[in-house]
Formats: structure tokens, C-alpha cells, sequence
């Protein structure tokens, strides 16, 4: 008999009110049905858009998640039993699974893949190498097309996908332009990324900064929406593409907000702006991870992890990221 602890969506959260919302519980791990694969999370990753499933919004790019659930996250972990012959035991995978001691998943509906392990730190299948790399290699190389010499910005830039979207516009030859919050984050970005201008929204005149930019922003790496993006549409380069991966401004309301103020300059700057969403590209996961691996290994990708330990202090982790308290990667790894 084996026990398993897991948090459960009991309400829709207020805020930032986790807490209030969800629960610590216990299980006996039932027997696995054909097809399921269970695994032991070694670290879940914290990720902001999950957010959005614990809303009561219909109209997010997934359903929400039905009260009494145990939520669901991203886990990396091995596997301790499988009824699907491609996993077997041992077997180090990633997949969404629940934020849990034991996941259990279907593998195709799971996103679940086996590891190479021959990456010197695991974590990185949740970090360069896994979702957050994918993101901000397709967003900056594909939907914001990135040129050599132009002007790149990236909101929520001391974030897991936003630090790596600067290092890999660097990597692609663009001057970067850093957005991230407090002047501790402002100075990473340029003293550890390599950012050409970085700026502390909480501290200065985002707008004013950006009308310095010599031909204006050619383009811009999107996490956040809201009083950033209506910063940034006035001070495009005509011609220039918005690709919007994110919109945590929003997330937390239970309502649609308000679209940008400046909506204008989308027509008077001829701007391109684009929504995409890393699920549409998971086919594409070996392709994506073989540019970020060469990367990495060259020592011109690095992912910075702030990591928690101990399922119990789940939500700490996962409030201090959409707080914007963390540099990096927020991971919770799960005490043996």
C-alpha cells in the first residue's frame, strides 16, 4: 500500500490567494489501469499559465480545471510503474501530471516523454530543454522573427522563458532590450544575460526608456500584456511583430481584461501580432531541444533555477513566481 500526497483545487482562487484555494491531501495509490504510466516526481515545475486552470474562465486555451481535482503541473521524475509498454520502469520522463508525490498519467494525452540523460543536470528537461526553451526558441526565431542587429525586447525578462528568449536573441545576432521588475533583476540582466539596455518597470518610465531606442523596437518577446504592452506598441519600428506567449498581467482575473490602450498603433506602425501557445509545437519537441542542447553545451544558454524543496511548500514557490519574487526558473524539488 502506498501513500500519495497531493495538493487539490477545492476553490477558484482570489489573486494570489492560494492558500485559500487549495489543499494538501492523502491518497492510497490505486492499481493502474491499462495504458497508465505512474511516476515519482523528482521536481514540478512552477508555471504561470497554469493559473489560468484554476480560474472559472471558459474561454482560456483550456477548459478549467473541475473543483475537487488534484492540480496539475508539469513533473520530471521516473517512472515506478507502467502499463504502457514504451515506459519502463526506471525510465526518466516528463510529463503534465499532478502537483504530487505520484503522478499518473496516459502518456499521449500526458505529453509524457522519456530522457536523455546524458545532460549533466536533469533539471534542465524542465528548464533550456524542455517547454520554456521551446517557447522562447519558436517565439523569438519564428513568430517574432528575430534579424541580426535589430532590436528585440522581452517582457518578464528575469523569468524561466523570458531569460532564455534574451540569451537567445543574443544568440541570433539582436540587440536586447530587458523588461523585469526591481533593480536586484535589472542589474542580472545585465551583468549575467548580456541584455544592451535592461528596464526596471516598478522603478522607471518603461514608455520613456523605450523612445530612446534608435528606429524603435523591431520586436518584441511578450509574457506579460497589460501597462507593458501599451508601453511598447507606440514605441514599435514600423513593420515590427509582437509575439505574445503570455499574458500573466491577466490571469488572475476572473473576467476578461480590457485589450491594449495604444490598439491603434497596430494599424499606424503596420505591426504584426501574433498568439502562440508551446502545445501546438510539442511534435516538434526532439527538433527544438537539438538547437537548445548545442546551445547550452557551448555555453551560450544557461538556465538559472529557484528551487524549493518539499512538496508541502508548493505554494510558497508557486506564489513567489507569479509575484514576480524569483529570478530563473521557480522548480519545487520533492524531498526523497
Amino acid at each position: 500500500m502506498t501513500i500519495n500526497y497531493f495538493w487539490q483545487l477545492d476553490r477558484h482562487p482570489v489573486g494570489h490567494a492560494f492558500v485559500d484555494a487549495l489543499s494538501l491531501r492523502t491518497e492510497t495509490l490505486a492499481p493502474l489501469r491499462p495504458g497508465e504510466v505512474r511516476i515519482r516526481a523528482d521536481w514540478l515545475s512552477m508555471d504561470s499559465g497554469t493559473r489560468m486552470w484554476m480560474s472559472p474562465r471558459t474561454d482560456g486555451y483550456q477548459p478549467p480545471l473541475p473543483l475537487g481535482s488534484k492540480m496539475v503541473g508539469l513533473a520530471l521524475g521516473r517512472v515506478v510503474e507502467s502499463r504502457d509498454p514504451r515506459f519502463e520502469d526506471g525510465t526518466l520522463v516528463r510529463g503534465f501530471g499532478q502537483w504530487a508525490t505520484y503522478s499518473t498519467m496516459l502518456p499521449d494525452t500526458a505529453g509524457m516523454v522519456a530522457l536523455d540523460e546524458s545532460v549533466a543536470d536533469p533539471r534542465e528537461h524542465i528548464g533550456a530543454l524542455g517547454m520554456n526553451g521551446w517557447t522562447a526558441l519558436v517565439g523569438v526565431r519564428e513568430v517574432a522573427a528575430v534579424k541580426p542587429g535589430e532590436w528585440l525586447a522581452v517582457s518578464a525578462a528575469a523569468g524561466a522563458t523570458g531569460s532564455l528568449a534574451c540569451q537567445i536573441g543574443h544568440n541570433l545576432g539582436a540587440r536586447v532590450i530587458g523588461i523585469a521588475g526591481g533593480p536586484e533583476k535589472r542589474q542580472w540582466l545585465l551583468d549575467e544575460l548580456g541584455c544592451d539596455v535592461a528596464i526596471d518597470y516598478r522603478n522607471e518610465d518603461v514608455a520613456a526608456v523605450l523612445a530612446g531606442i534608435d528606429g524603435g523596437v523591431n520586436a518584441y518577446f511578450d509574457n506579460v500584456g497589460g501597462p507593458l504592452l501599451d508601453a511598447m506598441l507606440p514605441n514599435m519600428a514600423h513593420y515590427g511583430r509582437v509575439a505574445i506567449c503570455g499574458l500573466v498581467a491577466g490571469y488572475a482575473a476572473d473576467k476578461p481584461l480590457p485589450g491594449p490602450a495604444r490598439f491603434d498603433q497596430i494599424l499606424m506602425r503596420r505591426l504584426r501580432v501574433e498568439g502562440f501557445f508551446i502545445p501546438d509545437f510539442l511534435h516538434r519537441g526532439p527538433e527544438l531541444s537539438e538547437q537548445l542542447r548545442a546551445w547550452l553545451d557551448a555555453g551560450r544558454l544557461a538556465m538559472r533555477f529557484d528551487e524549493t524543496v518539499g512538496l508541502e511548500n508548493v505554494l510558497d514557490a508557486y506564489g513567489r513566481m507569479l509575484s514576480g519574487g524569483n529570478i530563473g526558473k521557480v522548480i519545487v524539488r520533492l524531498a526523497p
